[in-house]
């Protein structure tokens, strides 16, 4: 047994025979030609070739990973309308005297190696791209069938790299996963796995000589398993079935109504980190994200996010999300999410210091940064923003007086945004007790049970020492929370749980007759608590 260690893509177990793909690239040569001309009507009628096999695979493409995710072959069939490509393509044919083939394959290298060159991750991941669709048009000139990937039997697919047309028109049905050498997590080919629940590595170190073994991957832990040894086969089969029961689960489940049995509706909502794990969300079946934690951004950077990367990541889940809500909490840094280039002083008591939005009200450069980004993403999809460690209404007037100030300045440059809700995080006993006039000033309170069990215990629920005390039923954190819900609707506006104890399935029924409006929890829990919300009653 041979065991190799790679980045995951997405989560899973995938058992079966590797099947060894390698790209039918064309080889080209630079041909002499006496008729230029005649060379750009060859590429402009095989430009319209290669444009028809790209709305084709948009079609497929809608079916297997939903509109958002298709666009991709939008994208590049725009791409190949480019003026500045075409530009350089007929300058090649027509100053050079030389083939279409060739004056495709230099704009395409030419292209590709200008965008692997920007530093913004989004544009470097757009190399491949752009290489893509270079390829489809060289195959096009050769009278070559791009559109085809013939399997035979569920395989795990591995390769030096693959293009996001190669994912999408494999057989999906025989397509067990995929590892391969290069890549990108934020490429689109990434971003389809994520979509079709396909297990997938990248970064792996693979070897031809695998083609026709049989192997395992592990998404969870990054792993593939060449030739595994019968134990560990048996390990993983066992682990196998136990996903296998949940989808079931999911298949019984999906698409029904987060309804109670006398009609109340609850909003079933999914907690994320990333851009990655919006895909889980949608496997999973949640109507919508309550609480997207902005500061993993910022947590795996080395220098602050820009306003465009944070732009992109907003975006991109606003759009997969096609509509539904997405809840974003501006950066909860500090506590226990210390960041080095923030610079902060060290603190006796970090999770009663420093921390969220107080860094956010000191630090109004980085704030407004961030609200640019989530205002310019909120023009793609619906967007509502929330902040974290409030405990005065001059805390929430400051805030309104900044957003109002963001959108001021985006609308006298004609930026688009879109109406945004704006909510506060309910985690502090202050806020609790304030709620009411809380919510005379804001659309919605998402109560975060972690911390405000912490502050109204006075117990640090890091300290493994006070484990046996940390007591998230406690009478007085229930109560807190049936005060904030009742002070919310007293005002007309909706009110979330988006800490651990929402998903504890021992008080889903608790929170539904509490008037709990929305649960926010990871996306695992999203489908067993959907099974106890329509099966209890709401009064």
């Amino acid at each position: 047994m041979e065991q190799y260690e790679g980045k995951s893509i997405f989560n899973g177990i995938a058992i079966g025979k590797i099947w060894f793909y390698e790209k039918s690239e064309h080889q080209v040569k630079r041909v002499r030609v006496d008729d230029p001309e005649a060379e750009i009507k060859r590429y402009e009628k095989s430009k319209e070739i290669a444009i028809s096999q790209l709305n084709q695979l948009y079609e497929k493409a809608v079916t297997d990973v939903g509109e958002a995710n298709a666009t991709i072959f939008e994208v590049h069939a725009m791409m190949l309308e480019d003026a500045d490509y075409n530009d350089s393509v007929y300058n090649i044919i027509q100053t050079e005297n030389v083939n279409a083939e060739y004056a495709v394959a230099t704009t395409g290298d030419n292209f590709s190696v200008m965008f692997a060159q920007m530093e913004d991750e989004y544009f470097k991941a757009r190399s491949a791209d752009v290489k893509d669709i270079s390829e489809r048009v060289i195959a096009a000139l050769a009278g070559a069938d791009t559109n085809s990937a013939a399997m035979d039997e569920p395989v795990i697919v591995v390769a030096e790299d693959l293009a996001p047309s190669e994912t999408v028109q494999m057989d999906k049905s025989k397509l067990l996963g995929f590892v391969t050498r290069l890549g990108s997590s934020n490429s689109h080919t990434a971003i389809l796995a994520r979509t079709m629940n396909i297990p997938a590595l990248i970064g792996v170190d693979i070897d031809s000589s695998w083609n026709g073994k049989m192997a395992i991957i592990d998404g969870r832990k990054g792993l593939i398993f060449v030739e595994p040894d019968e134990v560990t086969l048996a390990a993983y089969k066992a682990e196998q079935k136990k996903d296998e029961d949940a989808r079931e689960l999911l298949k019984s489940l999906k698409g029904l109504p987060d309804e109670t049995l006398d009609g109340k509706h609850i909003k079933l909502y999914a907690n994320i980190g990333s851009v990655a794990d919006v895909a889980n969300v949608l496997a999973n079946d949640a109507t919508g994200i309550g609480l997207f934690r902005s500061e993993f951004l910022y947590l795996e950077k080395t220098d602050y996010p820009t306003e465009e990367e944070q732009f992109i990541a907003y975006k991109t889940v606003a759009q997969n999300m096609a509509g539904k809500k997405v809840v974003i909490r501006t950066m909860d840094i500090g506590a226990d999410k210390q960041v080095d280039y923030f610079n902060m002083d060290k603190e006796e008591n970090p999770a009663m210091g420093y921390r969220a939005i107080r860094i956010c009200l000191d630090r109004e450069d980085i704030f407004k940064t961030q609200l640019r980004a989530l205002y310019r993403a909120s023009a793609f999809g619906n967007i509502a923003i929330m902040f974290p460690m409030i405990i005065s209404v001059d805390e929430v007037n400051r805030i309104k007086k900044i957003c109002d100030d963001i959108k001021s300045e985006l609308s006298g440059n004609s930026i688009a945004y879109g109406d945004v809700e704006l909510g506060v995080m309910i985690e502090t006993p202050a806020a609790v007790m304030i709620s009411d006039e809380l919510a005379k000033e804001v659309d919605f309170f998402s109560i975060g049970t972690n911390d405000l069990t912490q502050y109204t215990l006075a117990i640090d629920r890091q300290n493994a020492k006070l484990d046996n005390i940390y007591d998230s039923h406690h009478p007085a954190v229930l109560k807190m929370i049936e005060m904030v819900v009742d002070n919310g609707h007293r005002e007309g506006i909706w009110v979330g749980i988006c800490g651990e104890l929402g998903a504890d399935t021992s008080l889903t029924e608790t929170f539904i007759k509490m008037g709990v409006d929305e649960l926010s929890v990871s996306p695992s829990y999203i489908l067993p608590i959907r099974k106890i919300i329509r099966n209890i009653k709401s009064i």
